[in-house]
C-alpha cells in the first residue's frame, strides 16, 4: 500500500491522464474540467462515507494535543470518606483523652486538643489544594524534594537544633517556628522520587545492576537516618512501603526476598540498641515487669478489656482519667477508642481504613499512567502500614514502638504530612479510568474488537512498560479493558 492510501482520510483514486498525445486548447481544457467535476462527484462522496467509517471503526490518533489535554471528573468520595472521618474521630479522641491531663498539668482542658484543631483544618486545606494540581508536576520536584528530606533527617543530629524526647531525636526545632518531625516529611519524599525513578526504569526495574542496586542506594539512606535517630516503628513503615513500590513496579521476587531477609536480620543481629532488645523481651512476656517495662502494653489491653463490645461512653475512659495510660493521646490512643467505644468502636476505626486501603488500591489500579499507579500504591501503603503497626502494638501483636495512628493520634507534622498524601491521591483519582459495561454490538476491525460508531474510548497516557508480561510492572496495562467514554467525546 502507498503512503497516500494509508492516510487518514482513505486512498485518493487516480486522475485521467489529459492531453496526452494532444494539443489542448481553451474549448478542449473547458471540455476537459467538465467532464473531471462530473467523473470525480460520485468518488468524492464515495470517500467521504469511507472517511466517517475508517473514523469510528479506527482508534484516534494521538497527537501532541491529546497528550496534554486531561480528562478529569470528580475525585474518590470514599476516600474522602474515610479521611474526613478518620480526623473528626481523632480530634473527639485526643480532647477525651488528654482533657484532663491537660487540665491537670496546664490547667486548660484544651492545651493539647487545640493545636490539634489548628492542624486539622490546616491539613485540609492543604488536602484540597493539592488535590486540584496536577499530581504530575511532583515529578519536577521529586529530586530537589529528596535532598531537602535527606538534609532535614542530618539536620536532627545536630544538638542545637533536635529535641530529644524519650531517648530518641525525631523532632527538628529551628527558631520560632513549630517543632517538626522530619520523618513524616521524608517519608512521602522517598514514595515521590522513588514513583518518579520507578516510572522512567520501566522494564530493567527488575534487573540487579539496573534495578536493585540503586533501588538500595534512594532508599536505605532514608531508612538509615530514621532508623539512628533512632525511630524503629517509623523505619519499619517507610521500608514497608518502599519495598511495596519496589513490588509493584516489576522488581524480582528473589532479589525482593532477599534484601527483605538480610535488612530483618541485619536490623535484629547488629542495629538494635539496649532498650529495643528489652522491648522485644517483654513482648513475649509483658506479665515479667507490670510495673516497668511491660506497662504499657498491660495498660493498653487493660483498657481495651474494660469496653467490651459498646464501651464505657464518650469521656468515661478510667485510664485517661484515673489510672493513666502512658502517651493515651498518641501512641496508644486506639486502646482509648476501644475503652469508651468499645469492640464496635474500635472496628469503626479499622473499618475505615480497609476502606482507604481499598480505595487506594482502586486507584492504583486505574491510574492514567504509571507514575501515577506507583505514586499511589506507595501511599496508600504506607498509611495503612502505618495504621497496622499501631493498632498491632496496642493489641500485643507487636513490640512497643513510637508511632502515631494516621489522622487520629495527636500531632502536627504527622497530620498535615497525611492530609497532603491524600491530596496527592485524590488528584489521582480525578484521572482514573473506570470499566465499562460490554457493549451492546461490536464491530471487527483487523482481528479487533472495536466499539460501535459514536463511542470514542477515553485514551490514557500510560507508558509501555505497564504490561505484566516481560517482567513488566505488577499493575494493569491501559489496554486490557475497555473503558468509559469521555462525556466531551461523546456522538
Amino acid at each position: 500500500m502507498d503512503l497516500v492510501g494509508r492516510l487518514p482520510f482513505g486512498s485518493r483514486p487516480a486522475k485521467p491522464s489529459r492531453g496526452r498525445g494532444r494539443t489542448l486548447t481553451g474549448s478542449s481544457r473547458r471540455a476537459d474540467r467538465i467532464a473531471d467535476a462530473g467523473a470525480t462527484a460520485e468518488p468524492r462522496t464515495a470517500r467521504r462515507t469511507a472517511a466517517a467509517a475508517a473514523a469510528t471503526a479506527r482508534p484516534a490518533a494521538r497527537g501532541a494535543s491529546d497528550v496534554l489535554r486531561r480528562e478529569r471528573h470528580q475525585a474518590d468520595y470514599s476516600i474522602l470518606l474515610a479521611v474526613v472521618a478518620l480526623a473528626a474521630i481523632g480530634i473527639l479522641m485526643v480532647f477525651s483523652s488528654s482533657a484532663m491531663h491537660a487540665y491537670i498539668e496546664r490547667d486548660d482542658t484544651l492545651a493539647i486538643v487545640g493545636p490539634q484543631i489548628f492542624w486539622a483544618a490546616l491539613g485540609l486545606l492543604v488536602m484540597v489544594a493539592v488535590m486540584r494540581v496536577d499530581y504530575r508536576w511532583l515529578r519536577l520536584v521529586s529530586v530537589p524534594g529528596y535532598a531537602i528530606a535527606l538534609a532535614l533527617l542530618v539536620l536532627v543530629f545536630v544538638p542545637s537544633f533536635n529535641r530529644v524526647v524519650g531517648g530518641s531525636a525525631r523532632w527538628l526545632v529551628v527558631g520560632p517556628l513549630p517543632a517538626v518531625h522530619p520523618a513524616e516529611i521524608a517519608k512521602l519524599a522517598l514514595i515521590v522520587y522513588l514513583a518518579h525513578w520507578m516510572a522512567n526504569k520501566g522494564k530493567h526495574i527488575s534487573g540487579f545492576r539496573s534495578g536493585t542496586v540503586p533501588f538500595l542506594l534512594i532508599a536505605v539512606p532514608v531508612i538509615a537516618l530514621v532508623f539512628k535517630e533512632p525511630d524503629l516503628g517509623t523505619t519499619v513503615v517507610i521500608a514497608l512501603a518502599a519495598f511495596t513500590m519496589f513490588f509493584t513496579a516489576g522488581a524480582s521476587l528473589w532479589q525482593l526476598g532477599a534484601m527483605g531477609a538480610v535488612g530483618f536480620l541485619g536490623v535484629l543481629f547488629v542495629g538494635l540498641r539496649d532498650y529495643q532488645i528489652e522491648r522485644i523481651r517483654t513482648f513475649l512476656d509483658p506479665w515479667a515487669d507490670p510495673l516497668g517495662t511491660g506497662f504499657h502494653t498491660i495498660q493498653g489491653l487493660l483498657a481495651l478489656g474494660l469496653g467490651g463490645i459498646f464501651g464505657s461512653g464518650l469521656g468515661e475512659s478510667k485510664l485517661a482519667g484515673g489510672l493513666y495510660l502512658p502517651n493515651a493521646w498518641n501512641d496508644f490512643i486506639f486502646a482509648i477508642i476501644g475503652e469508651e467505644f468499645g469492640f464496635i468502636g474500635a472496628a469503626l476505626v479499622i473499618g475505615l481504613f480497609v476502606l482507604l486501603a481499598y480505595a487506594g488500591i482502586r486507584t492504583a489500579l486505574r491510574a492514567p499512567d504509571t507514575f501515577g499507579a506507583l505514586l499511589a500504591a506507595g501511599i496508600t501503603a504506607w498509611l495503612c502500614f502505618q495504621a497496622f503497626v499501631n493498632v498491632a502494638v496496642v493489641v500485643a501483636l507487636l513490640p512497643v514502638t513510637g508511632i502515631t495512628l494516621p489522622f487520629i493520634s495527636a500531632g502536627g507534622s504527622s497530620l498535615v504530612v497525611s492530609f497532603a498524601a491524600v491530596g496527592i491521591l485524590l488528584s489521582i483519582s480525578r484521572e482514573t479510568l473506570e470499566p465499562r459495561p460490554a457493549p451492546e454490538k461490536t464491530v471487527r476491525v483487523e482481528a479487533r474488537a472495536e466499539t460501535r460508531p459514536g463511542s470514542a474510548a477515553r485514551r490514557s497516557d500510560a507508558a509501555a512498560d505497564r504490561g505484566r508480561g516481560n517482567r513488566g510492572t505488577h499493575l494493569p496495562g491501559p489496554r486490557r479493558r475497555d473503558v468509559d467514554p469521555s462525556p466531551t467525546r461523546r456522538a
